[in-house]
């Protein structure tokens, strides 16, 4: 069997991209197809470079730091693409990668990350934060992202078989595109966060700062309770606007590097994650260090964060709601248990996803061919 596996782009590393990386370790005989890419990152997925073909994004101006400004272009790109020659295609998805063209002797199976956010549930949340709900940019923004959602409708059907990272994107999956899904969730590194079960008296969370990430309104709700140490590690847009917000209990120490973080990760009596996200490797991170959950109860954390066991969760993104859940995992701190923390964790290792996947796409192969 020939096998390409197909990538939106590779910029910078993340969930995503080590995903990446254990499908392409799973299929090393693989071509990688992607909009564009950085030799660097590319590397450090452990990808030979000679492997990777990219697309005519690359070439155009300033594309490696403004390649979301040519969205308009993505599809036309994909579909550039001709895989014609292979038997397999995998496509590690969040944006258009699932859309490359193949045909009825293909099988096309897609990992799906999310539907493209906002083309389709961030939508309204997207126009506002950038400023582009009137004027003249606005309107071709939004013409833009209608037709990038009449596009990906399109290519639906290009795939055979979708696999989401969790259950809420499933859900997602079958809203937008009516298909039914099979759920794996994302590898995480939990071999690389050690039970450390001598808690201290903060509060700790981590995060890139942009808005959905909501650490504003973490950093607000602890300015109002100024008997509880918050710390806060990460950096981005929204730093200084945050740092303005926030009380002498809140310590901002901008980007760590990974040492820095897992120790503040495990001495810290709880992290708190407030972010709507799809999957959201970072609270399993904490848990894998026996260190339990505050978390928003909607989205990928509702699957990873056992409520009352591992964690507890806030109805609302509130600061009140917050707050209100700070007060209650005081009342039951005592009660939770490190170690079943950290075996919760370790339910989303690596080696559990490779396992998980590898057995999934060679069924799919046998059945197909």
């Amino acid at each position: 069997m020939k096998t390409a596996i197909v990538h939106d782009w590779i910029v910078d590393i993340g969930g995503a991209e080590n995903c990446l990386k254990e499908i392409y370790s799973l299929y090393p005989t693989s071509d990688v197809y992607t909009l564009l890419s950085k030799k660097e990152s590319v590397s450090r997925l452990s990808i030979p470079l000679e492997k990777v073909t990219e697309s005519f994004i690359k070439n155009l101006p300033k594309a490696e730091t403004k390649y979301r400004n040519y969205l308009m272009f993505f599809p036309l790109a994909i579909e550039q693409f001709d895989l014609s020659e292979y038997d397999v295609i995998i496509s590690s998805s969040h944006a258009v990668a699932k859309g490359v063209l193949t045909n009825a002797n293909q099988l096309h199976i897609c990992y799906c990350y999310t539907p493209i956010r906002y083309a389709w549930d961030l939508y309204h949340q997207y126009l506002k934060e950038a400023n582009l709900i009137s004027g003249i940019k606005g309107k071709i923004a939004k013409t833009i992202l209608h037709y990038i959602r009449i596009w990906d409708l399109s290519t639906v059907n290009r795939v055979d078989h979708f696999i989401a990272i969790s259950n809420y994107i499933s859900r997602r999956i079958k809203k937008v595109y009516g298909r039914e899904s099979t759920v794996i969730y994302p590898p995480v590194e939990v071999d690389k966060f050690e039970l450390y079960t001598k808690k201290e008296d903060f509060y700790l969370t981590a995060s890139r700062m942009v808005p959905y990430k909501k650490i504003d309104l973490i950093v607000e709700a602890f300015s109002k309770i100024p008997d509880k140490k918050l710390v806060v590690i990460g950096d981005g847009p929204d730093f200084e606007k945050i740092k303005k917000k926030a009380g002498k209990n809140v310590e901002l120490l901008g980007y760590q590097p990974f040492e820095v973080l897992k120790d503040y990760m495990q001495r810290a009596k709880a992290f708190i994650f407030a972010a709507e996200e799809d999957f959201g490797i970072i609270p399993v991170e904490a848990q894998a260090c026996g260190t339990p959950v505050i978390a928003f109860g909607k989205g990928g954390a509702t699957e990873t964060v056992i409520d009352g066991e591992t964690g507890i969760f806030f109805k609302k993104q509130s600061v009140e709601s917050l707050i209100e859940a700070v007060k209650n995992f005081e009342d039951v701190e005592d009660k939770f248990d490190f170690q079943k923390i950290r075996k919760n964790a370790e339910r989303f290792s690596k080696e559990r996803f490779k396992k998980e996947i590898k057995e999934f796409i060679d069924k799919k192969i046998e059945d197909f061919f």
